[in-house]
C-alpha cells in the first residue's frame, strides 16, 4: 500500500501469523471456533530501522505539530495523508505534588485526556478510523459506544462531513448521548447494555459494509491510543516514569498504552517499560478475575458487567488479549475498586490536581489509592495517572461524589450579613 513502507505487516495475537498491510483484514480469520470468531486481533508491526531514520526524539523536539499526527511516521498512515481538521492530542501532564505527597510517592502526573475535541482519549481511535476509512473509500463509518468512543465518532466525523451510525446503550448518560444529536449522527439506542450494542453493531457492519471502528476488533484502534503513551514520555523528557495507571474496559487503552512503550523502547526512546497497572470497578472487573485466578482470557466466559463508571463496563472486554499483556509483561497488576472508591476518586482528584475526570478517568486514581496501601508503589516510584475522560460527561455521578464527600454549596440572602453567618 502507497507510503506504508514502514509497516511490516499485521500479526494475529493468538497465532502469530503475520498478513501483509495490504491483504490484511480485521482479524485473523483462523479462529472461527473461539468465541464470536473475531478474537483473532490483529497488532501492527514496524520496520524500526526504517521509522527510526525518519523520526527521532531530536526531530520531535523541533516539531511544532502540536497534536498526535507528529507521531504519524510511526503510524500506519501515509505521510501524505489527509487527517480531520480537530486537534486531537497533545494534552497536558500536569505535576501533582499534594497527591504524590499524600500517596508517599515521589511523583504523580496526571495526563489530562478530557482536553480532547470532544471530551476524552477516545478522539485518538477516531481520527485514526476516519483516515483509514478514506483510505477504503468508505461511504460510512460505525462505532458501539458506552458513549465516549461514540461521541468521539461523531464529532471527528462532522469536521470532515463523515457519515456515521452509533449503536449505543440507552442507559449511555443523557450528555454523552446529546453530543451525538448535535454533531447529526444516526443514533441508535439499543435496549440492553454495552455488548448488545456491540454485537449489533459488528452484524450491521458485515451487512451493510460499513467500516467498522470498534476497538478490540479494528487493529487500527491501538495504534491511535498509543499516541497517548508516546506524549507522556516526550511530556516527561523521555524519562520513564515507573508506573502507569489505567482504568479498563474494553481493554484498547492499556494495550494502546503498552504499545507505546514498546515502540519507544524498540527505538531506543527509553531503555525500560514502566509497569502498568489496569484498575477496574469491582462490578466490571473481567480482567482482574483472570488476572488473580490465572485464567486464559481468550476463552473465559463473560461476566454480567454495573457500575457507575460506564466508560469502563464490559461484560466482555473485546481487547482482552493484549489487555492482559499489557499487564504480564510489565510487571504491573490488575486492581479493582469500588464504585464508592471511584466516586469518591473524582473530587480527590480534582481538588489535588484541578482535572475532574469522569468515573472512568478517577477509577484510575482511585487504583493508585489501593496500589498504594499495599505497597505495590512506594516512596522513590514517579506515577502517571491517566485521566481517559472529562467530568462533566457525566454531571450525575459528580453530583454523588461530591455530595458523598460532604461539600454542599451555602444558600444565602443577598446581603453581606447572611453572606458573613453562612461563613461562621
Amino acid at each position: 500500500m502507497s507510503g506504508l513502507d514502514h509497516v511490516t505487516g499485521l500479526v494475529c495475537v493468538i497465532c502469530g501469523v503475520s498478513y501483509p498491510i495490504a491483504d490484511s483484514g480485521y482479524v485473523c480469520p483462523a479462529h472461527p471456533e473461539v468465541g464470536s470468531g473475531n478474537e483473532g486481533i490483529l497488532d501492527v508491526r514496524y520496520d524500526y530501522e526504517l521509522v527510526g531514520s525518519r523520526i527521532s526524539r531530536q526531530s520531535l523536539a523541533a516539531d511544532p505539530t502540536n497534536t498526535m499526527w507528529r507521531y504519524r511516521a510511526l503510524m500506519p498512515v501515509a505521510a501524505d495523508a489527509v487527517v480531520p481538521p480537530l486537534t486531537v492530542g497533545w494534552t497536558p501532564t500536569y505535576d501533582a505534588p499534594r497527591l504524590a505527597a499524600a500517596l508517599g510517592v515521589a511523583r504523580v502526573w496526571v495526563k489530562d485526556e478530557g482536553r480532547q475535541p470532544t471530551a476524552s482519549l477516545k478522539d485518538r481511535a477516531s481520527a485514526m478510523a476516519l483516515v483509514k476509512a478514506r483510505e477504503k473509500g468508505a461511504e460510512v463509518v460505525t462505532t458501539a459506544s458506552t458513549g465516549n468512543a461514540a461521541a468521539a465518532l461523531s464529532g471527528l466525523a462532522a469536521s470532515i462531513g463523515q457519515k456515521n451510525v452509533i449503536f449505543v446503550p440507552e442507559t449511555a448518560p443523557e450528555a454523552k448521548v446529546t453530543q451525538l444529536l448535535a454533531y447529526g449522527s444516526t443514533v441508535a439506542l439499543v435496549k440492553g447494555n454495552y455488548d448488545a450494542a456491540f454485537d449489533l453493531c459488528m452484524q450491521a457492519a458485515e451487512e451493510f459494509g460499513w467500516y467498522n471502528r470498534n476497538t478490540g476488533f479494528n487493529p487500527y484502534m491501538t495504534e491511535g491510543k498509543k499516541t497517548a503513551g508516546l506524549e507522556i514520555l516526550e511530556q516527561l523528557g523521555w524519562d520513564a516514569p515507573e508506573a502507569i495507571f489505567v482504568s479498563v474496559g474494553d481493554g484498547s487503552i492499556i494495550g494502546g498504552v503498552h504499545k507505546a512503550m514498546k515502540d519507544a523502547v524498540a527505538l531506543g526512546w527509553i531503555e525500560r517499560t514502566p509497569r502498568i497497572f489496569g484498575i477496574q470497578s469491582a462490578g466490571s472487573d473481567y480482567l482482574v478475575q483472570a488476572f488473580e485466578s490465572g485464567e486464559d482470557v481468550l476463552t473465559k466466559a463473560p461476566i454480567s458487567a454495573e457500575t457507575v463508571a460506564d466508560s469502563i463496563s464490559a461484560d466482555l472486554p473485546r481487547d482482552r488479549i493484549k489487555a492482559m499483556a499489557a499487564v504480564t509483561e510489565t510487571g504491573g497488576s490488575y486492581l479493582r475498586v469500588s464504585d464508592d472508591e471511584i466516586l469518591a476518586a473524582v473530587p480527590t482528584l480534582a481538588r489535588g490536581s484541578g482535572v475532574f475526570a469522569e468515573p472512568a478517568g478517577a477509577a484510575a486514581y482511585a487504583g493508585l489509592e489501593v496500589a498504594a496501601e499495599r505497597g505495590l508503589v512506594g516512596a522513590d516510584d514517579r506515577v502517571v495517572v491517566l485521566s481517559t475522560g472529562n467530568g462533566l460527561k457525566d454531571i450525575a455521578s459528580a453530583m454523588k461524589a461530591v455530595s458523598a464527600a460532604g461539600t454542599e454549596p451555602m444558600h444565602i440572602l443577598p446581603t453581606l450579613e447572611s453572606l458573613k453567618e453562612a461563613l461562621q
